[in-house]
């Protein structure tokens, strides 16, 4: 039995060498790998050329190539009649207000749910989790009827409060994974050593949570900045409306100009491109040391 599991050692070893050597298949993977990439870039790609065109390009005699004249005047029709930086900052407005509330509710429940010993933890982290069961859209009545008797409609609070809400329960998901492999011999170790709760929460448990940290705050972004139907159906003044409603008001009744609208979308979509770009090694870190510890 030795001798035969030797040479089953012997053989998947010869196996790895091949494979690991063998030119053709590295040359397959990578032609492989160099196919998805195009295919993933490929919607932006079109998206910033549809951006530059006209409506007769759009429309049919030139859908996928480079444009032929290169209408940048579309982006200054974006800002000016689209009104994109009013849209804009208040989407930042929103977005940032946002994260910051879901971050420090989710770090402070999480504490308090994993760290503190408390009668009736469990049964309040159970009822955390119910808002992961709840689909967004389908309380939007209810949330405009509370709304509109506290008076936030037409506000940013009517957008930020909704949606830090509604990315609380993941946001205590991802925290308690992380927290829960936290040894508590650092909290024991803090008190010793003079700690309140606070200081321990705020100088040894915070810094350690960094990478959820920024998985939480890529998955608010992703919700809130291109959310659609509570911005349209809680705001109805101009100086509060987002992106996604001022992008949807470029599109006419009878007529569209479409190379507007694909500006509107590049202004949209490229802040979400460099929050993945500057954050994506922290989410990769969150990803690898989640597996690491479970």
């Amino acid at each position: 039995m030795a001798r035969n599991m030797q040479s089953t050692k012997n053989f998947n070893l010869d196996q790895y060498q091949v494979q690991k050597t063998n030119k053709v298949l590295r040359v397959l993977i990578y032609i492989g790998l160099v196919l998805w990439a195009l295919i993933d870039l490929f919607p932006v790609y079109w998206m910033f050329t549809f951006s530059l065109k006209s409506n007769e390009e759009v429309y049919g005699t030139n859908v996928m190539g480079l444009p032929k004249d290169w209408l940048w005047s579309n982006y200054q029709t974006a800002m000016t009649t689209g009104n994109m930086p009013l849209y804009f900052l208040n989407s930042v407005i929103v977005t940032v207000s946002s994260i910051a509330i879901c971050l420090v509710a989710a770090m402070m429940a999480t504490y308090a749910l994993t760290r503190i010993i408390w009668k009736g933890s469990k049964t309040m982290n159970a009822f955390f989790m119910l808002g992961i069961t709840i689909p967004i859209h389908s309380s939007i009545v209810p949330i405009f009827i509370t709304l509109s008797k506290l008076k936030m409609v037409n506000s940013y609070w009517a957008m930020i409060i909704p949606y830090s809400a509604f990315s609380l329960a993941m946001a205590i998901l991802i925290c308690t994974g992380f927290m829960n492999d936290i040894p508590k011999d650092l909290d024991e170790a803090a008190y010793i050593d003079g700690c309140t709760l606070w200081q321990t929460f705020i100088k040894i448990i915070v810094p350690l949570m960094k990478p959820a940290l920024a998985t939480i705050s890529i998955y608010t972004f992703l919700q809130c900045w291109n959310e659609l139907m509570f911005a349209q159906s809680f705001i109805s003044k101009k100086q509060f409306k987002t992106l996604p409603v001022g992008i949807q008001a470029l599109s006419g009744q009878h007529t569209t100009d479409w190379g507007p609208i694909g500006a509107a979308l590049v202004i949209a979509t490229f802040p979400t491109l460099l929050v993945y770009v500057f954050m994506s090694k922290s989410i990769q870190e969150s990803f690898i040391a989640g597996a690491v510890k479970g």
